[in-house]
């Protein structure tokens, strides 16, 4: 590898494009200097996380022990892995910070739940944060019937709380009768207290901002941290963004999970596919269809749900019901739980069922316009069916001529269940500048690093940095003296208040 000076004079004395290429010596030495320095920050941050004093939970009963009898199935090995890592942070004296990253329907919920059990049997309470209405319900439809085994207070926190029930949900929570919290955006705001709050949970944690997730670690002392991702992440990616966090990653599915057989088919075999689920529905099975828009529009060629609605109202005998991110809360409550108890046949929603719903009998899930998704997004809303031991069909509905990264993502979600394979092939496809998170990673603030394209130098600056700051963790000496102008070069200088000068 070049050295930085010759790499900097070689560059701009370019004498072509391919000079500048990214695989260059000269370019790939000032990219690894951009990255390790970024690793060398992200690990100073984590360093100062385990040496920042926290309280050690150490359970006074064993409702984890007891929470499992009661679980519908036997956690697998990546789950009691990671449940393993939870429990050994909330023992540590030091605080939690720690990203819990799981494929769709692996079972991260129940692990959260049970290290929530865990900060609650060592006389605190636990919390649990999600950015939607309908995955806090979700969560809280699940975590509630364990709980109350339990005898544990568990309750909801949503905006749509009547005031009533807002006050009396705060009263309970600030004199400690709730053990478990549950809820949105409602639960950080200044009118809520803890009594003792010794666990947060965010879930989808990259929906909130900076501020939200500080309002949130305001609400007590000492609080232990678990992050929690449905969408796998390229290690690059993680790499980059949460290279301060400890992480725990669940890539099994609980046991008789089944992979979801996905079909792509185009729209001109529409009515074969309404013949099909009319035999489906027959069967006793449920029915998903996915639509990109609410309603039509006049510049996009799309169907939109309402119309995809009222055709198959026409066409089918069937009951059908309808929900959208537009619908009031109330009305999109009683479509999902007509669904969930089985009074609808049918369900013709928009992405707004992208993320917690849990329908163990919907077994068929139709994507209108498939070409017009990303795999992420394509991956998560396959994974709402295949949520039982029966066999489950994904069908991939594109319009004419897609292009070929549209036909290249179809074949990617015909080929592949494994979330964190799609994820790779996302970033593969769409390139790193549109991956989610990137730009709060740093990477659009780089002048060389790419972490597509240097994603193996990435890799190497991690091991370096940690093996740098294992050895030489206040940057003293000469050798610090060197780092600590590369963090300063790089704008990476507010992280040497983690070093400590002595």
């Amino acid at each position: 590898m070049a050295k930085m000076h010759v790499a900097i004079k070689l560059l701009h004395n370019a004498d072509s494009d391919a000079d500048l290429a990214s695989n260059t010596p000269a370019k790939q030495r000032l990219a690894y200097d951009e990255l390790l320095a970024h690793q060398l920050s992200m690990v100073l941050i984590k360093l100062a996380y385990q040496k920042t004093v926290g309280v050690s939970k150490t359970p006074l009963q064993s409702l984890v022990q007891e929470a499992l009898t009661l679980c519908p199935y036997t956690l697998t090995n990546a789950q009691k892995n990671a449940l393993y890592d939870i429990q050994a942070d909330l023992i540590s004296p030091h605080q939690m910070h720690r990203l819990i990253q799981g494929d769709v329907g692996s079972g991260k919920t129940i692990v959260a739940l049970l290290g929530m059990l865990h900060t609650v049997a060592s006389k605190h309470q636990a919390t649990l944060l999600a950015p939607t209405d309908i995955l806090a319900r979700q969560h809280f439809a699940s975590i509630r019937p364990i709980c109350e085994q339990l005898g544990l207070n568990v309750r909801l926190f949503t905006g749509r709380d009547k005031a009533a029930e807002r006050r009396q949900n705060t009263s309970d929570l600030a004199d400690g009768t709730i053990h478990i919290a549950i809820g949105t955006h409602a639960l950080i705001q200044e009118a809520i207290t803890f009594k003792s709050l010794g666990m947060a949970v965010i879930d989808e944690q990259h929906k909130f901002g900076v501020e939200q997730r500080a309002a949130l670690s305001e609400k007590g002392q000492f609080i232990d941290t678990l992050f929690m991702s449905a969408t796998p992440i390229p290690r690059t990616i993680v790499l980059a963004r949460y290279g301060d966090l400890d992480i725990s990653i669940i890539d099994e599915k609980p046991p008789g999970r089944k992979d979801i057989k996905t079909l792509v088919m185009p729209a001109t075999k529409e009515p074969d596919l309404i013949s099909s689920l009319n035999r489906s529905v027959q069967a006793g099975n449920q029915i998903y269809w996915v639509c990109p828009l609410i309603e039509d529009s006049e510049t996009l060629d799309l169907t939109p749900a309402e119309l995809r609605y009222e055709k198959l109202q026409a066409i089918l005998s069937h009951r059908i019901g309808l929900v959208h991110g537009r619908m009031k809360g109330a009305e999109k409550d009683a479509v999902m739980d007509a669904f969930k108890l089985g009074d609808l046949d049918i369900l013709v929603a928009t992405t707004v069922i992208e993320v917690g719903v849990d329908v163990p009998n919907a077994t068929l899930m139709v994507i209108e316009n498939a070409e017009r998704f990303g795999l992420a997004q394509l991956h998560q809303l396959r994974g709402r069916i295949g949520r039982n031991d029966l066999e489950s069909t994904c069908i991939l509905l594109y319009n004419e001529n897609p292009s070929e990264i549209a036909q290249a993502r179809l074949r990617v979600m015909k080929d592949t269940n494994d979330g964190f394979k799609i994820a790779e092939q996302d970033l593969l496809l769409r390139g790193s500048g549109e991956i989610a998170g990137t730009r709060q990673s740093g990477f659009s603030n780089y002048k060389f690093a790419d972490p597509f394209e240097h994603r193996t130098l990435m890799e190497t600056a991690y091991i370096r940095a940690k093996h740098l700051l294992q050895n030489n963790p206040n940057l003293i000496g000469a050798s610090g003296d060197a780092l600590r102008l590369l963090l300063k070069l790089h704008n990476r200088h507010d992280t040497l208040r983690y070093a400590r000068s002595g």
